[in-house]
């Protein structure tokens, strides 16, 4: 009895089938060998910064990075876990041995970061925060725990004002103040009334932060500025309007730091949106003049 030969479609599906998992596995073993190959980069630069500047670095970096072996970009924000970590950095720190803190984060939960917040505003030692391009919400409200603010001349913090769910917590307080309770709904009422709170809770404890630096008055004005929500949520705080508030800044940034970012690449794969041209720097062993791409950040 004869039995029937493949198909050239069913060959040409087992094959299909073969170049995907071989596919897959190179896929994973470059993720692996290459993260691993940036991870010892970034420890050996953060290693030359703490000798630099005979201090403790903890790096805060959120990149929209590849975290996934098919390279979907995952935006990252300042969770519990980010929180933990730091504490832990934290407590291994002698008291009285200062801690340099690099930042760059759009922000995220109230709870992480004044939990970071407060570790650092209460360690025995000079805490210095590094922010190279910006620091947005929580990200502030953590850097407000510095005893000296670097920024980057062009770098940005901003405002601390909570939002509750998607909407600036000021924002559904103002709307319920305009339109009246009695032509609010239950659920908005309730959303109101946790707005407010939150709004307080924010307030105060950005003030506590303050008074470590500056006297009371000055501290509850400033913290009442960044918190009750009289500019957007995005707001650029720039280092002269930071100076203006009150807040001890400087822009000496170290170039090291920098050099750091250049090992956190955006995620995502996509054709480069910049393209530029060093002038006096070999960052990596880049060549003086060779060109350069950088994803928009």
């Amino acid at each position: 009895m004869d039995i029937a030969k493949p198909s050239w479609s069913l060959r040409i599906a087992n094959f299909a089938r073969a170049v995907f998992w071989v596919g897959l596995v190179i896929i994973l073993l470059v993720s692996l060998f290459g993260s691993q190959g940036t991870d010892k980069a970034r420890t050996d630069l953060l290693n030359r910064f703490q000798q630099e500047r005979n201090s403790h670095v903890i790096a805060l970096i959120h990149r929209q990075e590849s975290v996934s072996v098919l390279g979907v970009p995952v935006s990252r924000y300042i969770s519990i876990e980010d929180s933990e970590a730091v504490l832990r950095a934290i407590r291994l720190i002698p008291p009285g041995e200062p801690i340099d803190l690099i930042l760059h984060t759009p922000g995220g939960l109230v709870l992480a970061a004044e939990q970071i917040a407060k570790a650092l505003v209460e360690h025995k030692g000079k805490v210095t925060v590094f922010v190279p391009h910006y620091a947005m919400s929580g990200g502030t409200l953590i850097a407000l725990a510095a005893d000296e603010i670097v920024m980057d001349a062009n770098a940005v913090l901003g405002p601390v004002d909570p939002q509750i769910g998607e909407f600036p917590a000021a924002s559904i307080v103002k709307m319920v103040q305009i339109k009246k309770p009695e032509k609010v709904g239950d659920e908005m009422l309730i959303l109101a009334d946790v707005a407010q709170k939150a709004r307080i809770q924010v307030a105060t404890f950005v003030a506590e932060l303050l008074l470590k630096h500056m006297p009371e008055k000055q501290a509850v004005e400033l913290a009442n500025t960044l918190s009750e929500g009289r500019w957007t949520h995005d707001f650029p705080i720039t280092v002269q309007m930071a100076r203006q508030l009150g807040l001890k800044v400087s822009t000496n940034m170290p170039r090291t730091v920098f050099d750091l970012m250049d090992l956190y690449p955006q995620g995502g794969g996509q054709r480069p949106s910049v393209l530029y041209v060093p002038v006096g720097r070999n960052p990596g062993g880049r060549e003086s003049g060779a060109p350069r791409t950088d994803q928009a950040k």
